[in-house]
């Protein structure tokens, strides 16, 4: 994806019960193929992941380990830096495998850049990222459904949500609310 995507992202702590965020944006219209998450190697999911047996002794956790991997799958992409990354939809592609290298881009910053994150924003992301969080990013097809996209995801617990347009990365922070008792700090930045 080039830096001229819109989109809209929201970053949420490793605790957060992260099938009811992904099940709101479904309900909110968003199909699994445009969200895209990166988490940490730390996460619990990752754990699993990383784990992964699922034709071993333990029939029961294979076919949970089996069902996790499966529901993953079913998303645009999935990156856990140092684990692995599974990408189902050709819109993500770009951003998370690198031609030049054989491991992909794998999570690191330059992955956020191919998603259209600024530099500076994805080196700032991938900090909260590797520190037990999970980035939530839904690709829209314009800025009516990023804003969209964007009130689901602050409505979700989201710590930090913004969207991303052709022209500008608008950051919204829970710390101000609006009278609408929706974040509504709206800080523009290069």
């Amino acid at each position: 994806m080039a830096s001229t995507a819109v989109a809209a992202y929201g970053m949420y702590p490793d605790r957060i019960a992260l099938n009811q965020v992904l099940k709101t944006l479904n309900q909110g219209g968003f199909s699994n193929e445009k969200i895209c998450m990166m988490m940490s190697p730390v996460h619990p999911i990752a754990s699993v992941v990383r784990e992964a047996k699922v034709l071993g002794d333990n029939r029961q956790a294979s076919a949970v380990t089996a069902g996790l991997i499966g529901w993953l799958s079913e998303f645009g992409a999935v990156v856990i830096p140092t684990v692995g990354f599974f990408v189902r939809s050709c819109e993500f592609f770009d951003a998370i495998v690198e031609g030049k290298s054989p491991m992909g881009r794998c999570g690191g910053s330059s992955t956020l850049e191919g998603l259209g994150f600024s530099p500076l924003d994805a080196e700032r992301l991938e900090r909260q990222i590797r520190q037990a969080g999970v980035l939530v990013y839904i690709s829209c097809r314009d800025n009516s459904k990023a804003k969209w996209a964007l009130d689901l995801l602050s409505g979700t617990g989201a710590a930090e949500s913004g969207a991303l347009n052709q022209e500008e990365l608008v950051t919204v922070r829970p710390e101000v609310i609006s009278s609408f008792g929706r974040s509504a700090s709206l800080g523009f930045e290069a």
